[in-house]
């Protein structure tokens, strides 16, 4: 089967680049004639461990992966075509802007040249998939495509393991053939036994958001469990671990922390909302957590304010910039939150990333960035772990308190021992303790 990818954002790279992998022919396009050169040269738009690996594995050594912006080039031989491109909220109303879906369902009807199956990939609130089928078949016949809803449930920073070894992979289809050329698509998964779930293409959309909107649940949930423990004197990480224990429940996204933020968990939640409200149902538990998790991080800066008696022209030390460890994405990073709501209140934040520090200074160009945790540890009396990158988990606390007094550290991850801190002199902060 021959592919094409329509987008080269972070799940079109992925897919393409897996799919590859996999041993299939695949072309993935992009208008976007800088962006494709770059990725001609094996060169990733974004930090994801492993991508530039198989770019330069599949692009000059297999040559089953090329990158075009030639939409009409590219689809005309394809099995198989992939829509991956963004799908953002709409600015102040919650809903998913579908325009470049749209847009890209037009350019497929106008380009068809033999059977296909066109899969929304991208993640689509219920009904596009039926949407973009009408829009294609205004131009060709129906007998000529099919289209499949096949959502992606890649995590930044473990993506293409994510890819390689799902927990499972849904397909939501019309008929017994495009169902069966799909799954035909993931049999190499077979082998390790992937649970395959066929489904209607409504069930599979709302598959993705319910997940995800589940799992940002489970976030606002212990996030508010924590605050509680902090208040009678629990901790948090015990709690987590009774409950996690019961299977029932399970221990993945008990961890609290500052709230959820990415590209992914805060769009998706509020548009699952969306669509429920444009269906005049209320979903009253995820407004509830959507709303949580936009005021955590004001609770925060108020708590650390407090605990440090900040002021004006103080200095803070803030480590980690991305919404989570390896990656360099900054879209809705509650890192990037607290610093804005500390520097308007005319603090200095003195920073430092792995890797999202470039794009950090794009959001925010008052962050002092520093090349190194140490440095940015200088002249500082707070500390502020936003963000858990490994390198973090073993600073050399005595080092960086070289005799200060009054140090302060706010670990909203949780990922240090807080009476060894206590015993080096520090005052220590965590989440739900």
């Amino acid at each position: 089967m021959k592919l094409a990818i329509i987008g080269t954002g972070y799940v079109g790279l992925i897919t393409g680049s897996c799919f590859a992998e996999f041993g299939y022919e695949t072309v993935c396009i992009d208008k976007n004639q800088e962006r494709v050169n770059e990725l001609k040269n094996s060169k990733c738009p974004f930090y994801e461990p492993g991508v530039e690996d198989l770019l330069d594995k599949h692009l000059n050594k297999t040559k089953l992966l090329s990158f075009s912006s030639s939409l009409s080039e590219s689809i005309k031989d394809a099995d198989i075509i992939f829509i991956t491109v963004g799908t953002p909220s709409k600015r102040f109303e919650g809903e998913a802007d579908l325009t470049y879906v749209w847009n890209v369902a037009e350019e497929i009807s106008e380009n068809i040249h033999k059977y296909c199956v066109v899969v929304t990939k991208s993640t689509v609130p219920v009904g596009t998939t039926k949407k973009v089928k009408k829009i294609i078949a205004k131009k060709i016949s129906e007998k000529n495509f099919d289209v499949v809803s096949n959502p992606e449930f890649l995590r930044e920073g473990s993506a293409i393991d994510d890819f390689m070894r799902p927990d499972r992979v849904v397909i939501g289809c019309e008929n017994k053939k495009s169902d069966k050329i799909m799954k035909e698509l993931y049999r190499p998964l077979y082998l390790i036994e992937t649970p395959i779930i066929s489904t209607t293409i409504e069930s599979s959309e709302i598959i993705k958001y319910a997940s995800n909107s589940f799992l940002a649940t489970k976030i606002s949930f212990i996030n508010q469990v924590a605050d509680l423990c902090e208040e009678v004197g629990a901790n948090v990480q015990d709690v987590a671990k009774g409950m996690g224990i019961d299977r029932r429940i399970g221990n993945k996204y008990l961890h609290a922390g500052p709230g959820y933020g990415g590209s992914c968990f805060p769009k998706d939640v509020k548009a699952f909302i969306k669509t429920a409200e444009n269906n005049n149902l209320d979903l009253s538990i995820l407004s509830a957590v959507d709303q949580f998790n936009e005021e955590r991080v004001n609770s925060i800066v108020n708590k650390i304010i407090s605990k440090s008696n900040l002021k004006k022209g103080d200095k803070v030390t803030l480590l980690g910039l991305s919404f989570k460890p390896n990656t360099d994405d900054v879209r809705d990073s509650t890192s990037l939150k607290i610093a804005k709501l500390l520097i308007d209140k005319g603090i200095i934040i003195k920073s430092y990333d792995p890797e999202a520090m470039e794009n950090a200074k794009l959001e925010n160009s008052e962050l002092v960035l520093c090349k190194d945790a140490y440095k940015a540890c200088e002249a500082t009396s707070v500390i502020v772990i936003g963000t858990e990158w490994n390198e973090f988990r073993a600073l050399n606390f005595f080092k960086i308190k070289n005799n200060r007094e009054n140090l302060y550290i706010f670990d909203l991850r949780n990922i240090y021992n807080p009476e060894e801190l206590k015993d080096l002199g520090y005052k220590y902060f965590g989440t739900g303790k």
